[in-house]
């Protein structure tokens, strides 16, 4: 089985529990990266055409006002198609309880009748719907064994949820596949 590990990651700026720092990589990215490792598979990373502020303030505006618009940002290099893989990851931060926008652009984008989607999202807190929201967006997909991969809202780049618990998760994604 072909996997793809599609991920919609944000560096620069970022609120760390009452401070702002900047980081290289995001956390979405670093956790894709991790499954990557673990399964083989190639990693995608959806990129919007015009990303977000670096500045973290502008950026949750934009994002926020993204949201409210039901935006579709145009992402890219999509690929022409999915039909080369069995099994899509599909990674994202929770903004605002669900997806960033430029997720759904990629999502709406493909037809996952038959394939297994397996997503997984970075957050501090609360969850919201976001499982909930990206499984309505693969329609005939099997959608199996989400994960939320937490990160220290504290430090920011401190994984909480222990690498162990990832490399289970993902064997655990295997052994029913």
């Amino acid at each position: 089985m072909a996997i793809l590990i599609a991920f919609y990651s944000r560096a620069g700026e970022n609120y760390f529990g009452g401070t702002y720092r900047r980081v290289a990589v995001g956390n979405t990215e670093k956790a894709a990266e991790m499954l990557s490792r673990l399964t083989g598979g190639k990693l995608f990373k959806i990129e919007q055409a015009r990303p977000y502020s670096e500045n973290y303030q502008t950026c949750i505006a934009e994002a926020k006002a993204d949201l409210q618009k039901k935006a579709r940002p145009e992402v890219l290099n999509l690929p022409e198609n999915l039909d080369a893989y069995d099994e899509i990851y599909l990674g994202y931060p929770n903004y605002w309880g669900t997806m960033p926008m430029a997720v759904y652009t990629f999502l709406e984008r493909y037809d996952f009748t038959g394939k297994t989607a397996v997503p997984f999202m970075t957050n501090g807190g609360w969850p919201g719907h976001v499982i909930k929201d990206m499984k309505a967006l693969c329609p005939g997909a099997d959608a199996v064994c989400e994960m939320q991969v937490k990160f220290d809202s504290n430090g920011g780049d401190r994984l909480e949820t222990p690498e162990s618990k990832i490399e289970a998760w993902a064997q655990n994604v295997k052994a029913l596949l």
